[in-house]
């Protein structure tokens, strides 16, 4: 249970790094992303998903 409250923090402080260092950036991609059309952000999530499925598998298997 500690490991993936660990996780979780580690993701929060990552996710929280570009809104703290380029806030401009951010306001300036979030316009941009709300022109992209749903179909082509689907395929980024899922290949974001299967990336770290992938990890997680590699990460399992080669750190016995």
């Amino acid at each position: 249970m500690a490991l993936i409250f660990s996780v979780i923090g580690v993701i929060l402080i990552l996710e929280g790094i570009p809104y703290f260092a380029f806030p401009g950036r951010i306001k300036r991609w979030a316009l941009t992303i709300a022109t992209v059309p749903d179909r082509e952000l689907r395929i980024m999530g899922i290949i974001s998903m299967a990336s770290g499925i992938v990890v997680l598998y590699l990460v399992k298997y080669y750190m016995r």
